[in-house]
């Protein structure tokens, strides 16, 4: 019985390791992703807008000879 106690309470300490583990992980890449957003803001075409006559998503135009 005192065996199979000590196997539950390792199993609880397990699961609960897990868990504050994988939180880490998640909290430590939204910090990264934060920080990289913050560093490429003045890059952001949504942020900082893009001039009319150098807009890449603009339709290319048809053959300027015609």
């Amino acid at each position: 019985s005192s065996g199979s106690s000590l196997m539950l309470v390792n199993e609880c300490f397990l699961s609960e390791f897990v868990f504050l583990f994988s939180f880490t992980q998640v909290s430590q890449a939204a910090a990264e992703l934060q920080q990289y957003c913050m560093q490429n803001a003045c890059k952001d075409a949504l942020l900082v807008g893009v001039p009319a006559g150098s807009n890449p998503f603009r339709e290319p135009r048809s053959c300027a000879l015609l």
